[in-house]
């Protein structure tokens, strides 16, 4: 496990890497935000942002997504993986927010965990993007940066690194830094091929050395 202070020099690192790290899903207002961030469940935000062009043309408010079948809604996001469900769900999802919410998407997370499709890391990205609330989510690229660099330990959970990430980096910086750790390991700590050799963090991250250790041999 990394200390305190080397946990600063990976927070430096990276921002000096990715200063200007952000939400990658095309969004005009929470709403958007929201339905975006549950197609993207097992998907990159890239094919989300291409289906989401025409999507956002055609529905703009939850009721719009109640007032055509079902089968229309899978139709149009069909390009993205487990769409039946997410169409499911983006249904439902809308009428609660029409029931409980005026039609308003909530700011409280524990609320949003409420909606259908939103689970703990999508409520965290909405709650952080959209309302400017302190939060990390711990999707696929910060769980396996978190565990590589040593901050947090590779058998932790994901509520785990999220709890961990919380108490080791200040509260002040928990959003950014969410968009850096992905930005980290979308394009530098890649799963299959992470980029060890020009790495600025290879001395202090103990599985970048075994990397280039088996590479030598």
């Amino acid at each position: 496990m990394l200390t305190k202070k080397q946990i600063r020099t990976v927070l430096d690192t990276i921002e000096s890497m990715y200063p200007d790290a952000k939400c990658e899903l095309n969004h005009q207002n929470p709403f958007e935000l929201l339905v975006a961030v549950i197609l993207s469940a097992q998907c990159t935000d890239a094919l989300v942002n291409k289906v989401t062009v025409d999507l956002f043309k055609k529905y703009k408010t939850p009721e719009d997504y109640l007032h055509v079948p079902l089968e229309e809604l899978q139709t149009d996001i069909k390009s993205i993986g487990l769409y039946r469900n997410k169409s499911k769900n983006i249904r439902k999802m809308c009428q609660t927010l029409i029931d409980q919410y005026n039609g308003e998407v909530p700011h409280s997370k524990t609320e949003l965990e409420k909606l259908a499709g939103v689970g703990r890391k999508t409520a965290n990205v909405v709650a952080s993007v959209a309302f400017d609330e302190p939060a990390i989510a711990v999707d696929t690229h910060v769980e396996r940066v978190s565990k590589r660099l040593g901050i947090c330990r590779w058998k932790d959970t994901v509520k785990e690194v999220e709890h961990t990430l919380m108490q080791k980096i200040p509260k002040n910086e928990w959003s950014q830094t969410h968009h850096r750790l992905i930005f980290f390991g979308r394009y530098h700590c890649k799963s299959k091929n992470p980029q060890c050799d020009i790495c600025p963090l290879l001395e202090i991250c103990r599985e970048g050395q075994k990397r280039m250790k088996h590479n030598q041999v």
